[in-house]
């Protein structure tokens, strides 16, 4: 590269034989002294080595020659300035190139290097070269580097040391040289040449500007050093880091053409620090859609605080995708959770809302609030602490008053809890390895559409997805493997939970989870759940079962279709509800569909059930459930029903139950089959007007026979002397103290078999 050809500038001075008003015999500004007035110098026309020379006779001790005209200071750009010198009488002194710097106000620019190396004249008549080489970056070979203050210089050479000798100076030359610098052939430029110092310290910014706008197509190194950026930058240009970079916390990067997790980890110098200035800009309303990972594997000491990172993100919903990679926490301090003990008071009229709170200062948004009257994953969605109330994620169950309370803060690789709300976010093909130190991800108080697909979630510590309001709505979930931190624990002592959700339509497809104490607590409705394998067994015989789901929704419009549910069961209750009574202005337990599952169990108590409902207050019941085309099966011990109610705070409503279909389901290894109708068969030997039917076990959930669907006598009808009969009985219902017995009433006295399909409900 040749700027003085391929930007038409003129550097080279005019030789001493065009006149010598030219050259200044101090600085080289405007107004001062030149040489052709000067009596102790003068043009020799025909020296036998310089031809046309000027002469001097050195009566200073510095005798400066400078060219008055202005050689500009062009970034990526470097002058070479020389001249042969000659001592011919007197004498002996020294020779040296030498500067003067502008700035744009033609003021001088001080505390610059404005002299290259000096050279002794030692010998009379022996040509001598001297040379030094001038420019905007303090590079490598560069007597000169002047950053980017200077916009022009004045040029020429120094003669010192002692006076009274003659000596002949050659016209001075000034050329381009940057190609000694920068081959012609390569397509990158270098931030030093453009002012960068590296010395992390002065703010290169405007140098990285300089260079990015440089590049033309090309690429930017940046060398060897420590380059400090105070102020938001965005580079264009593809880039590529030797040495690193270092900014104010607030900075942001946007490296637009290499956006990817290497190029942070290599620019600033650490994987943490690159990941979190990466997320910085991704999150920094720029044109970044996808940060890659790149296939690589990321160390993370601490968590990633977005709301830290990105303190002005509000109500974001520009898609976002991070991806493709590994991320693998590292023990450490920056780790370790809170806990506080503190007293609040709770209205349930007011139900999200926890009043004079104690101590509220202290306690984190993200908190899990744990105590008496308070249901599962239950966190605090926002703190104010002028008012000394906490804002909560979940009503609680256990009505009004001032209680004692626990708030566990855990800590997540991404924790998105300082943020309001962000829709559209993506995880993809990553590996959130969490070793147990650790847990995976927190999602914002509101937002949607969050996707996680193809990903690996392998022992989180406490949490694996953890919705602290309404972040998790539209939440998708598809493809990926949840394995626990506690695999080796028998499932009663197990704490950990992979997801829980608060909002509404949630997409859990064809995933994998492997060992929590439940694999998803789930509030809200309209989910979907399918196509996945959850199984939370362990090795001990006759081992204690656990829920693997747990809805706390009543009335949820839940799928729960062609999924493997192996030692777990369906937990359905209402203990996110402020007033978890009954009354007549709510729903109670319906819209449940459980279908085309296998349900297995192995080595466990007889007792255990797949399905579980369990109302926290008084007068609920089941008005919509169907629970139809699944296989249930028991290894290794049978078990003695699929379905109960666990009335240990209160039971359902039998009377009211309705529309509630148990069919077509297979059994295996179970003592009591149940279905809803359920077909009973009675044979009555001996004649007589009423018939009381055995105590049914098998209508779901132990339910009244509510009302008969038909009955089919499957013998003759007769009277004790045999003779048929062909009387039709009428049906009461919910006979004895159970309620759970039927009675056929005849006309006279009959014996024969009938088969009766009985129902725990009314269908509408």
């Amino acid at each position: 590269m040749n700027i003085a050809i391929t930007n038409g500038l003129l550097l080279m001075p005019p030789a001493f034989r065009a006149g010598l008003n030219a050259w200044s015999r101090s600085d080289g500004t405007s107004g001062s002294p030149t040489w052709d007035s000067a009596d102790n110098a003068g043009l020799v026309p025909a020296d036998q080595d310089f031809g046309t020379c000027l002469e001097i006779y050195k009566q200073q001790t510095t005798t400066s020659i400078r060219f008055r005209g202005e050689t500009p200071m062009i970034a990526g750009v470097y002058f070479r300035v020389s001249a042969r010198v000659k001592l011919v009488a007197g004498a002996p002194c020294s020779a040296r190139i030498a500067g003067w710097a502008g700035d744009g106000l033609r003021n001088h620019v001080t505390g610059l290097v404005e002299t290259g190396t000096t050279v002794p004249l030692q010998s009379y008549g022996e040509p001598v070269e001297i040379s030094a080489i001038v420019g905007v970056g303090s590079r490598q070979g560069v007597d000169m580097g002047w950053g980017t203050r200077p916009v022009y210089g004045h040029f020429g050479l120094d003669l010192v040391g002692a006076n009274g000798g003659a000596i002949r100076v050659e016209s001075i030359r000034i050329e381009d040289i940057t190609s000694a610098f920068v081959p012609s052939l390569i397509d990158w430029v270098d931030v030093r040449d453009y002012g960068a110092v590296g010395d992390g310290v002065t703010n290169d910014r405007a140098a990285f500007i300089a260079a990015d706008q440089a590049s033309k197509g090309g690429s930017i190194l940046v060398p060897e050093g420590t380059f400090f950026i105070d102020g938001d930058i965005g580079i264009n240009a593809p880039i590529r880091f030797k040495g690193k970079i270092k900014t104010p916390t607030a900075t942001k990067v946007s490296l637009l053409q290499s956006f990817d997790f290497p190029t942070y980890a290599d620019a600033f110098g650490d994987e943490t620090l690159g990941l979190k200035k990466a997320l910085q800009a991704l999150f920094g309303y720029t044109d970044h859609v996808t940060l890659d990972l790149c296939g690589r594997r990321v160390d993370l000491t601490e968590p990633l605080n977005i709301g830290e990172l990105a303190p002005d993100l509000n109500g974001y919903s520009n898609r976002r995708v991070i991806s493709n990679g590994s991320i693998l926490a590292k023990a450490g301090s920056a780790w370790n959770g809170g806990s506080w003990n503190s007293q609040a008071t709770y209205d349930p009229n007011d139900p999200l809302t926890l009043k004079n709170v104690l101590n509220v200062g202290a306690i984190e948004v993200g908190s899990r609030v744990l105590g008496a009257g308070v249901g599962r994953e239950v966190y605090v969605n926002a703190r104010d602490v002028s008012k000394k109330t906490l804002t909560l994620s979940q009503p609680l169950y256990g009505g009004a008053g001032t209680r004692q309370y626990t708030f566990e803060r855990y800590r997540y690789m991404f924790d998105f809890s300082g943020v309001s709300q962000i829709d559209r976010l993506n995880f993809v093909d990553l590996d959130f390895n969490c070793e147990g130190v650790c847990s995976g991800i927190m999602l914002p108080a509101k937002g949607q559409m969050v996707a996680i697909r193809d990903c690996y979630m392998t022992r989180p510590k406490d949490r694996g997805i953890t919705s602290i309001g309404r972040g998790c709505q539209d939440l998708l979930v598809d493809r990926c493997q949840f394995l626990s931190n506690e695999m080796e624990l028998p499932a009663q002592q197990r704490n950990t939970i992979a997801i829980n959700v608060n909002a509404n339509d949630v997409k859990m497809r064809n995933n994998r989870f492997v060992r929590f104490a439940h694999f998803m607590v789930a509030n809200g409705g309209g989910h979907i759940i399918t196509g996945n394998h959850w199984f939370q067994g362990d090795g001990s015989g006759d081992g204690l079962r656990y829920a693997g789901l747990v809805m706390t929704l009543t009335n949820v419009q839940v799928t729960i279709t062609g999924n493997y549910i192996d030692n777990a069961s369906i937990e359905w209750t209402n203990e996110h509800s402020a007033f978890p009574d009954f009354t007549g202005n709510q729903y109670s337990f319906g819209g449940l569909t459980i279908s085309g599952n296998t349900f297995l169990a192995s080595n466990t108590v007889p007792w255990f059930t797949w399905l579980t409902v369990k109302p926290y207050g008084s007068g609920h019941f089941i008005h919509g459930l169907t629970v139809v085309g699944n296989v249930f099966k028991a290894l290794y011990g049978e078990v003695q029903r699929i379905d109960r109610v666990d009335n240990s705070i209160a039971d359902l409503d039998y009377n009211n139950m309705r529309n509630i279909q148990f069919e077509g389901n297979m059994f295996n290894g179970i003592q009591t089959y149940v279905s809803n109708p359920l077909l009973v068969t009675h044979d009555q030997n001996s004649a007589a007007k009423t018939w009381t039917l055995p105590v049914i076990e098998g209508l779901p959930f132990r339910g009244w026979v509510k009302s008969v669907q038909s009955v089919i006598a499957e013998s003759a009808i007769t009277k004790g002397n045999n003779d048929e009969v062909a009387d039709l009985p009428w049906v009461q219902t919910q006979i004895g103290a159970s309620r759970r017995q039927m009675r056929l009433n005849w006309t006279n006295a009959v014996k024969g078999r009938v088969s009766v399909y009985a129902r725990m409900d009314r269908p509408a």
